[in-house]
């Protein structure tokens, strides 16, 4: 009775000790703990450091430029009245003269005010007189003041192509006379909203001074002059 006891112990004890190697030989090798020095005996691993690399961008300082020029032909032409039975002749124009400030905050952008003036006059001809007498001469003076976005594209060398959105108010002063002297009271006035858009280049000359041509529509399709950086 008593060995049969005791085979069945030793029997039961297999497992234990089986699992308890397992044990001992998982915690022994695992992350964490020190190999050789028993079970339970924690370490920290060393650490890998990670080297940051800083990709500094040159810092770029804002710019204010300051730009003249000259558009043709002046567009406010299409702006005139038609009167029934008249038809009207050539324009004479003068204009527009541009001229715009910007603040370019960034390699690709500015924001900045646009103010154009120019002046177009045109004669009408009565469809039953004969005569080449013109029966009214009408006459346009605008300025617009617009809000004026510039979008510079990225390329090198001296040449800086840019696209350009301005939208703002047309600010009118209109005069229509009939062949007497006597001033048309009963005109409407032509509409308020202002913009251009465009398309350009800017050539450099020197370090500050550049020379710029674009074309667009608007108050203008064509538009040359120079800019200035301040």
């Amino acid at each position: 009775m008593c060995k049969s006891l005791l085979i069945i112990i030793l029997l039961g004890s297999l497992p234990f000790n089986h699992a308890f190697t397992q044990v001992s030989i998982g915690i022994g090798v695992g992350p964490g703990f020190d190999y050789g020095r028993g079970p339970g005996r924690y370490r920290r691993l060393p650490q890998q450091r990670r080297q940051q690399v800083n990709r500094q961008q040159p810092k770029f300082d804002p710019i204010i430029h300051f730009s003249l020029g000259y558009g043709y032909p002046n567009l406010d032409q299409y702006q005139m009245a038609s009167f029934y039975n008249f038809s009207r002749g050539n324009a004479t124009q003068s204009g527009p003269i541009t001229g715009s400030i910007d603040y370019q905050y960034s390699k690709t952008s500015s924001i900045g005010i646009m103010v154009t003036h120019g002046q177009v006059t045109a004669p009408y001809y009565d469809y039953s007189n004969s005569s080449n007498s013109p029966s009214i001469t009408g006459s346009l003076n605008n300025w617009s003041v617009m809000l004026n976005l510039v979008n510079y594209l990225p390329t090198g060398g001296s040449i800086s192509p840019y696209f350009r959105t301005a939208l703002g108010i047309n600010i009118w002063k209109q005069d229509y006379q009939d062949a007497g002297g006597n001033k048309l009271g009963y005109v409407t006035e032509p509409g308020q909203f202002a913009y251009q858009i465009g398309l350009g280049a800017k050539f450099n000359i020197t370090r500050n001074t550049s020379f710029f041509v674009e074309g667009g529509y608007g108050k203008y399709i064509l538009n040359g002059g120079l800019s200035f950086k301040l």
